[in-house]
């Protein structure tokens, strides 16, 4: 099967491309025409492509934000409806979901943050697509080399990780093998609708600190006060201190069985890996 990909370039495009041997590559600079000759043969396009969202929010960063989404996704999708594609599928967020409360699939409608507003026109766009069509929406995605893990790493490693806040937001997330089995998972089922890339045991903060802490063998005593995220990261922070509870009810029920469904046996998996011989 011919895959064709845009954002490949990210954490999750590099993990994906590994998987999928035979595939195109979609440039964001490319025009529509462009894009329709590439899809020629091509009958999954997996579209990753948007900036990086945890960074500090300027007014352009966030029109930078819509625009790498909406823009590149509008073209695709234009291209994708003049082609001979058989299956479109989508990138989103479970930022779409409002902080606070549990949700699935069946939640019906968005949020009213940016992040909410940001997802949904991103699929709005992916719907007006003429193929079968799948949205996942991405939770925390745990990776070794890349994603949000990567980014807490060095502080915990040095005795210097600790909760945010009260620690009691919950975080939803993904082990990055899992998610490349969702994918392959959807294809080989020809799955279409919304699906939740979210493990099934959602944690709070305190929990994934403490576990972090527990699988490197160092203490985390040190809380992170909310405050600085937002010197940080400006409105940008939301990403790293909403809470965020959401369930992959649709996959489970597709019977879709997750490898690392608890954020201990995700951690474990990818922090015992070895790096040229060496324990992390």
């Amino acid at each position: 099967m011919k895959v064709a990909f845009t954002g490949v370039s990210g954490f999750v495009g590099s993990h994906l491309t590994e998987a999928f041997g035979d595939f195109v590559v979609i440039g964001r600079n490319d025009s529509e025409d462009t894009i329709v000759n590439k899809l020629d043969g091509v009958e999954v396009v997996i579209n990753l492509a948007g900036a990086p969202i945890i960074k500090r929010w300027s007014e352009e960063y966030k029109k930078l934000l819509l625009s790498s989404r909406i823009e590149t996704t509008k073209t695709v999708v234009n291209a994708i409806n003049r082609s001979n594609v058989k299956h479109f599928i989508s990138t989103s967020a479970i930022g779409a979901y409002p902080d606070g409360m549990a949700c699935d699939e069946s939640f019906v409608g968005y949020a009213t943050d940016f992040l909410a507003t940001l997802t949904q026109k991103w699929e709005e766009e992916a719907h007006k697509c003429n193929k079968p069509t799948t949205i996942i929406r991405f939770g925390v995605i745990f990776g070794k080399d890349g994603g949000a893990l990567a980014q807490m790493l060095p502080p915990f490693k040095l005795g210097l990780g600790g909760i945010i806040g009260d620690g009691k937001m919950m975080t939803s997330w993904i082990d990055v093998d899992d998610l490349v089995r969702i994918y392959s998972f959807v294809i080989e089922k020809k799955l279409v609708g919304t699906f939740n890339a979210t493990a099934p045991l959602p944690v709070t903060n305190y929990e994934f600190t403490k576990t972090l802490g527990k699988v490197l063998g160092r203490p985390t005593i040190f809380p992170l006060p909310e405050f600085v995220l937002k010197l940080l990261f400006g409105e940008g922070s939301t990403v790293l201190t909403g809470s965020k509870e959401v369930y992959p009810k649709a996959l489970l029920e597709a019977g879709f069985e997750f490898q690392y469904p608890s954020v201990e046996s995700s951690l474990r998996h990818i922090l015992t890996k070895t790096n040229e011989g060496t324990n992390l």
